[in-house]
């Protein structure tokens, strides 16, 4: 896994320019869906996953807190 921090994975997703057709929420819980199913397999390291579902936990906290657009700003400071 090559992202470890909020500001990546919200990066990452501003990058992919679909903002408007894809909520940032969506991209959050299909990254973590992914994550966890990449959890199953053996032949991975499990901390970078774990790390990378903490990471997305917390921005699906906060999105619902403040909200997708104050997130992004947050985090693209």
């Amino acid at each position: 896994m090559g992202i470890g921090s909020a500001e990546e994975y919200v990066d990452f997703f501003v990058n992919l320019n679909m903002g408007e057709n894809v909520p940032l929420i969506s991209f959050v819980n299909n990254e973590k869906m992914v994550l966890k199913q990449k959890l199953e397999n053996k032949n991975i390291p499990k901390e970078p996953l774990k790390k990378g579902i903490e990471i997305l936990e917390q921005l699906t906290k906060e999105i619902s807190e403040m909200g997708q657009d104050k997130v992004i700003e947050k985090y693209q400071k």
